[in-house]
């Protein structure tokens, strides 16, 4: 799933409460916003940068993985690009599973 004008507000609701990220609906905006946040937590609160990390889901393996595969990139840049992933992925599935919403009356319990 590719990061849309469509659901850059719902990955920028998602981070609200770990980032502060400006409201914007270009995806360059929010990588360098969020890759920058993302530095600024590796400098000064890298344990608070890992729990965020685990609470969005995104194993340390991958990140491990990630991290070396590009070794000569901005690992802000490069983690701002998982989480973002990783938030694509969950909207995927919550929409893979949403509950039809045309259910008759006389079918709904």
């Amino acid at each position: 799933m590719q990061l849309s004008t469509e659901n850059i507000p719902f990955v920028q609701e998602q981070l609200s409460g770990d980032f502060n990220l400006p409201v914007t609906n270009n995806e360059q905006q929010l990588t360098d916003a969020l890759a920058a946040a993302v530095n600024q937590l590796i400098q000064t609160d890298f344990a608070r940068l890992i729990n965020i990390l685990y609470r969005i889901d995104i194993s340390e393996k991958t990140l491990k993985e990630t991290l070396e595969k590009h070794a000569g990139e901005d690992a802000g840049v490069l983690i701002a690009r998982l989480i973002i992933e990783r938030q694509l992925q969950k909207l995927k599935m919550r929409a893979q599973f949403k509950p039809p919403q045309n259910i008759p009356d006389d079918d709904k319990w």
